[in-house]
């Protein structure tokens, strides 16, 4: 059995770096908008905040787990913003501790997780290896949502890898969430790491998926798969590219994450 614990690692420093471009603003910086319509600043480390408390009660406590699932079904279109909204009305000081002892609590609870179980989400149980792929992919994502909002880039990291691998095995779901049949045929992808890239020739390493001989292929760089694929970025203000029909399609509404795809980003200028 593959040992979970670099994914561990990843979320937990994919965390730490986010904290150190937050951990430091103002109370008006706090209050900046963000791309996600209505969410400022401090929404978005409370969606953080809410949804790891969220992961750790399915990994330690199944019954409070079930209580917020119930909740859930209850509202299923106010219960993610609702979370949000009731975290982002903290005080920055408050709600930045929260989010840090959190956080914290889901790391040691996902470490010393048994192996080859699984466990309950909003959607199909996962592994813990699983949950902190998720959470390191929502992390990075907001995270880049955090960093629009201040005016801040962020150098790409190989954690990238995690965010890559799910927009990949998320293709079918892509096509299912809009009612689409997926395709039946398998794509290649092929995406050039951050790491060992730094001049932007794109010789870096090489993250690949699917048969070498696919006629139906992408390939880019992993940073810009990523945003594409967590819809941060408009397609077409990214250097993926598509060879054969259906991977074409897959770039215009491939996600990352559960639920419906929302509105994606626009084209830069497009609003200007």
């Amino acid at each position: 059995m593959t040992d979970p614990t670099p994914v561990f690692d990843d979320l937990r420093d994919e965390s730490e770096e986010l904290d150190r471009l937050v951990g430091e603003l103002s109370e008006g910086d706090w209050a900046l908008a963000t791309p996600a319509a209505g969410w400022t600043v401090a929404h978005q480390i409370a969606h953080l905040a809410w949804t790891d408390r969220s992961a750790l009660l399915a990994v330690t406590d199944l019954e409070a787990f079930g209580a917020e699932v119930e909740k859930a079904l209850a509202d299923p279109e106010r219960f993610v913003d609702d979370g949000a909204e009731e975290g982002a009305g903290l005080p920055p000081a408050r709600l930045l501790a929260e989010w840090r002892a959190g956080r914290d609590a889901l790391y040691k609870a996902l470490c010393s997780a048994p192996r080859g179980v699984r466990f309950p989400w909003y959607g199909p149980p996962m592994s813990a290896a699983s949950m902190a792929t998720a959470r390191l992919m929502e992390t990075w994502a907001h995270g880049q949502d955090i960093a629009d909002a201040l005016h801040v880039m962020r150098p790409p990291t190989d954690r990238l890898r995690h965010v890559a691998r799910i927009g990949v095995r998320a293709r079918d779901f892509a096509f299912g969430v809009r009612g689409l049949t997926p395709p039946e045929e398998e794509f290649r992808v092929e995406l050039t790491s951050p790491s060992g890239d730094g001049d932007g020739d794109g010789d870096g390493e090489q993250w690949t998926y699917g048969p070498e001989d696919a006629a139906q292929r992408v390939t880019g760089p992993a940073l810009d798969f990523c945003l594409l694929v967590v819809r941060r970025a408009h397609r077409a203000d990214l250097a993926v590219r598509a060879q054969g029909a259906d991977a074409d399609r897959w770039l215009n509404i491939a996600q990352a994450f559960a639920g419906p795809p929302g509105a994606g980003r626009p084209p830069k200028g497009a609003t200007e």
